[in-house]
């Protein structure tokens, strides 16, 4: 087969454009869902979904032989993000207050980058490590895990019993993640411990952890920034976040991945701050529907352009990657695991509420919370996929492809549908016409990807030739990239803030509550609320 980066009569470019546009909606259709689950949780789908679709359309038969861990990767890296507060960043741009409407935007781009930044990170590891490095993760990660579980049933027993409002807890520290953060220092730090050791991972853990305590303590606490208040502050820790993955490539001599770190921190912060543009032009023409998911498919969609470019710029220069020494054997159905089952067990166990709230499924059956009873269909399903994994390794199912990119296609769509499918079950029992620019668009997205991921992707032995000036083992223009960065966000900034003003000049794009940042008028405030009180 020819290459992606070979072909005649233009077709290296149908290719191209074809490959980047299934990546770009991959992430798009993800975006879109995760605007109904939310948080961290949520935005795991989007980044297995386009780590995994441009793993298969890479061309690469090294990459695809790993698409379950770029999955995995994909969910763990796009997750970080999720804990930042960016509503009111949106609200801002609705404001008609002039000063407000441009700290909006360029906010929305800071929050853009600072999201999308670690998920090309995250994204580019599977691309460039050995077997040895990679799967090296699983431990430490499954550390974290341990000491998140652990502190969750504790600080959420405690307050569940003390504590009528997340904001009177102690634990309460400008609604951070904290504690999650300390949680990753004690976790790896406990496991090299006992192991005698520091690894590749281990310290790349370290970096990020201990790289968001010292944005978050001179940011917030030590210089009183506040991006958002009476919001939480997590966008600072992810400074730190950024800024300690990118000392820690940078110490491993990867520029590659900081290169793939700031492409696709650029193409998040535009499509952030475009995406809101989006939504209050199509408010200005007076049609009634869910704009709100319009802004969140639009980033999805430039996010996933950027996802695209970073790696397949990452596939034209990195060398082979290799599974020899073939160790941890177990981490592949584990990746898998996580990417399709985990992403969807830790999304679609969210639809209960909705189920029980609508009444059409009862709080309890014989006797006992629907919680437990989905908990158990879930154990089930687990337990089920280890037994197959198991048998499969002795005696190969037929239902199993016989390559790794027929395996690679088969996890993708599994992943795809079935979140399709739980986003629509969770909708479906309050859907109105609104409802079609979300599921209606989803549903024709993912038809689409269906076909680019099963048509699309090639396979060859021979990495693709280099393209024109980019040699392999040849050094990024990390600088050139870092100062796009810095003018396409003051650009965007300003192009957005002349274009709302133009259209609706000091008038508020809505009738819900105005968000002025600055001024008299302005009504955010740092103080913390009352105990006893709701937050403002």
């Amino acid at each position: 087969m020819n290459s992606p980066t070979s072909g005649k009569d233009g077709s290296i470019v149908r290719i191209w454009s074809w490959r980047n546009l299934i990546v770009a909606l991959a992430l798009s259709i993800g975006w879109g869902i995760r605007g109904n689950f939310g948080h961290e949780i949520g935005a795991m789908l989007p980044g297995a979904l386009a780590a995994m679709a441009g793993a298969l359309l890479s061309g690469r038969s090294d990459w695809q032989r790993r698409t379950a861990f770029f999955g995995a990767a994909g969910a763990i890296g796009w997750s970080l993000g999720g804990s930042m507060s960016y509503m009111q960043v949106i609200a801002y741009t609705h404001s008609g207050h002039p000063p407000t409407v441009a700290y909006g935007y360029a906010s929305l781009f800071v929050l853009g980058f600072l999201w999308a930044a670690p998920g090309g990170m995250a994204v580019a590891l599977p691309a460039v490590l050995d077997r040895e490095r990679l799967t090296g993760f699983f431990a430490p990660l499954m550390s974290i895990a341990v000491v998140w579980t652990a502190t969750n049933i504790a600080v959420g027993g405690w307050d569940h019993v003390h504590v009528d409002f997340r904001q009177e807890s102690p634990l309460y520290w400008y609604d951070t993640s904290w504690l999650e953060a300390l949680g990753v220092i004690v976790a790896v730090t406990g496991l090299a411990v006992v192991r005698r050791r520091w690894d590749f991972a281990s310290s790349l853990l370290i970096h990020a952890a201990v790289g968001w305590w010292i944005a978050f303590l001179v940011l917030v606490p030590g210089l009183g920034l506040r991006m958002t208040p009476p919001r939480g502050d997590n966008w600072a820790g992810m400074v730190g976040i950024v800024g300690g993955l990118w000392v820690f490539f940078h110490r491993q001599r990867l520029p590659w991945v900081q290169q793939a770190t700031l492409m696709t921190g650029l193409w998040g912060g535009v499509g952030f701050a475009a995406a809101a543009q989006f939504k209050l032009l199509g408010m200005a023409t007076g049609l009634s529907t869910n704009w709100h998911s319009v802004l969140e498919q639009s980033y999805g969609l430039i996010n996933g352009m950027g996802v695209a470019m970073a790696l397949f710029q990452l596939a034209r220069v990195t060398p082979r990657v290799t599974e020899e020494p073939p160790v941890r054997t177990w981490t592949e159905p584990w990746a898998a695991g996580l990417a399709v089952l985990g992403v969807t067990y830790l999304n679609a166990r969210q639809n209960n509420e909705f189920w029980v709230n609508a009444r059409v499924i009862p709080e309890t059956l014989y006797g006992l919370d629907l919680t437990i009873w989905q908990e158990a269909a879930w154990v089930l399903v687990a337990l089920t996929f280890v037994a197959l994994v198991r048998i499969h390794r002795r005696r190969p199912l037929a239902i199993v492809p016989s390559d790794w990119l027929g395996i690679g296609q088969l996890l993708f769509l599994a992943l795809l549908w079935s979140m399709v499918m739980a986003n629509l079950l969770r909708e479906i029992t309050h859907f109105t016409p609104e409802r079609l620019i979300t599921e209606g668009v989803i549903h024709v997205h993912a038809l689409i990807c269906t076909v680019g991921i099963l048509t699309l992707p090639q396979t060859t032995s021979v990495i693709p030739e280099p393209s024109p000036g980019i040699a392999p083992g040849s050094a990024p223009r990390i600088g050139r990239t870092g100062l796009s960065l810095v003018l396409t966000g003051l650009a965007c900034t300003g192009l957005f803030w002349g274009l709302t003003r133009a259209v609706y000049g000091d008038r508020p794009a809505d009738n819900g509550r105005v968000h002025i940042r600055f001024g008299p008028r302005s009504n955010s405030t740092t103080a913390r609320p009352s105990p006893g009180q709701p937050h403002p």
